[in-house]
């Protein structure tokens, strides 16, 4: 049973905009990658920590509906909301630092925009007029921004615009925010994330490009109120009041934002350079005191000298190197880090590549140099039975096992072969005439893959788990039913699962009816941690609640 459901389509009606809510617009300048996301939800956090109902949105220029149908190694991770949609990772983020969930109207893309105004053109919603990127595309995207903070209880969205300044395909959400401005001139407020490199040779510190930056802003007739400047190092006076003065900004309206370890640094590091009276001195808001104690004792324990676990990741999106990785798993890595703070270690994550496996079977004892193993989620054939022969080695020398989605398929499809005699078992995604299909696709799945409509399509969004009593997916909840998100095609088949129950698995979560299988654990009698997830619990882990799989996981890494 699904706790609740909204289709990716998400046609917004037009509304009259309330004077009273505020909107901060978050734009990128010089180069992305910088730090947008991560300011914007820090901001969020702050105004939240002052009392503020803040509500984060991001829109994305790109022309796919949604982010489903993106390579992770190239886009980074898809982040699954509760209502199903499937949307970048700067989403992840929001919710982790705002410790709450956010709604599928907060997310936008070109192609979301541009469907829904030819639909509404094709049914006659514009009544014969010409249809026209001004001003309907931009009035599509306007009503968007308001639909994002029109709940009861919103008084401040931050929206961050995708991308950066440059950008040709930006241009429609610029102008979308203008007028916004232009309509509520005390109602909106623009924020410029700009970096000021320090090249080497020169050894000092470079306004020029965000000068740059600031004039092509003005050109799309948008003034930036506040800078935040991200360098290697923090700004000195000197470089504040020549950005002041060449950028038409105050000089305290400049918030130097250098590299830092953690992410989770930034919202303190803000509020000691004062963002949050700024914002609220131009928003003409009441400045109260933020509190953010339980969020700065958080972000201590990732600089505190605690026991190291090392624990190993075995993934497959490796096509351009670490970096790329961490982005396709931003949220499970994010998941370990919350937990294992919580349990008073500090988590060491080791990538390595299922296919290694495959290619030097004989590199599985290393393997016993790790607290703990993760599999996380995936698709297709590449590197599959690397990854199989590293359950089998973690099963065998009870080493702490933690499957998420393909994680848990490939764990029963380990299970089956080596321990319930099932020669040939294996899923059919890769194998469809297994011999044992103990993975099989979603009835409703079949005519879908079969017509090729992959975009969208999977089992998405929260689904009620249930819990069965006296497991180790029980214990660590503590309730009997649970909602967690979904992103997959294929299921343990029901047609093996009283052989693999009789077998000594053990499917510790299911659907209502008992017939999708959610948890498989092996009993503590035999493993000290061996379990998996057909959902992902990693896109529900915050800071400051830790998903409770995840703190039994490094319970056991621990010991």
């Amino acid at each position: 049973m699904k706790s609740k459901k909204a289709s990716t389509k998400t046609t917004v009606q037009k509304k009259a905009s309330n004077k009273k809510h505020k909107y901060i617009f978050v734009i990128g300048g010089v180069m992305s990658g910088v730090g947008k996301g991560v300011s914007t939800a820090s901001l969020g956090t702050i105004l939240k920590a002052k009392g503020y109902a803040v509500n984060l949105m991001k829109v994305d220029p790109y022309l796919n509906v949604d982010a489903g149908t993106m390579n992770p190694t190239e886009h980074g991770e898809v982040f699954v909301l509760d209502s199903g949609l499937e949307t970048d990772q700067d989403m992840g983020n929001y919710e982790r630092f705002l410790n709450e969930d956010i709604d599928a109207v907060n997310y936008c893309t070109s192609g979301m925009v541009y469907r829904d105004v030819i639909e509404k053109e094709r049914n006659l919603g514009f009544k014969g007029k010409c249809v026209e990127a001004i001003p309907d595309v931009r009035d599509e995207i306007m009503n968007r921004y308001v639909a994002s903070g029109m709940k009861a209880e919103s008084e401040i969205t931050i929206v961050e615009i995708g991308g950066t300044i440059g950008d040709y395909q930006n241009a429609l959400f610029m102008e979308a925010a203008r007028v916004l401005k232009v309509r509520h001139p005390d109602d909106v407020l623009f924020v410029l994330v700009s970096y000021l490199p320090v090249p080497n040779k020169l050894g000092e510190m470079k306004t020029r490009p965000t000068q740059n930056a600031v004039r092509q802003l003005n050109s799309y007739g948008i003034q930036a109120d506040i800078l935040i400047a991200r360098s290697e190092i923090s700004l000195d006076a000197k470089r504040k009041e020549k950005l002041a003065i060449t950028c038409n900004v105050r000089p305290e309206h400049v918030i130097s934002a250098p590299d830092i370890s953690s992410i989770y640094d930034v919202p303190a590091n803000f509020l000691e350079d004062k963002i949050d009276l700024y914002v609220t001195r131009i928003l003409k808001l009441p400045n109260r005191k933020a509190d953010l104690s339980k969020w700065k004792a958080f972000a201590k324990k990732a600089q505190l000298d605690m026991p190291v676990k090392n624990i190993a990741v075995i993934g497959k999106y490796f096509a351009t190197g670490d970096f790329v990785l961490s982005d396709s798993y931003l949220s499970v890595i994010e998941a370990v880090k919350h937990a294992a703070y919580a349990q008073g270690v500090t988590p060491k994550l080791h990538w390595l590549s299922s296919q290694d496996f495959e290619k030097e079977p004989q590199k599985l004892k290393t393997l016993k140099e790790y607290d703990g193993i993760v599999v996380p989620g995936g698709f297709g054939k590449s590197g599959i039975e690397g990854k199989i022969s590293v359950i089998k080695f973690a099963r065998e020398n009870k080493i702490p096992y933690f499957g998420l989605c393909y994680g848990m398929q490939l764990m029963t499809v380990e299970f089956a072969r080596n321990v319930a005699g099932l020669k040939g078992a294996h899923t059919v995604e890769i194998d469809p005439d297994a011999a044992h299909p103990v993975i099989d696709v979603l009835p409703d799945q079949r005519k879908k893959i079969a017509e090729k409509k992959y975009g969208g399509s999977m089992r998405l969004g929260a689904y009620d788990c249930y819990l069965k009593k006296g497991t180790l997916a029980r214990k660590a909840y503590g309730v009997d039913v649970v909602s967690e998100r979904h992103r997959h095609r294929y299921e343990v088949n029901p047609e093996y699962i009283e052989r693999l129950l009789a077998a000594g698995i053990i499917f510790s979560g299911t659907s209502q009816d008992g017939i999708l299988t959610e948890i498989a654990e092996l009993p503590k009698s035999q493993h000290p941690f061996m379990l998996a997830t057909q959902f992902h619990p990693e896109f529900k882990s915050r800071p400051l609640s830790p998903h409770p799989l995840f703190i039994e996981f490094m319970k056991a890494c621990k010991k």
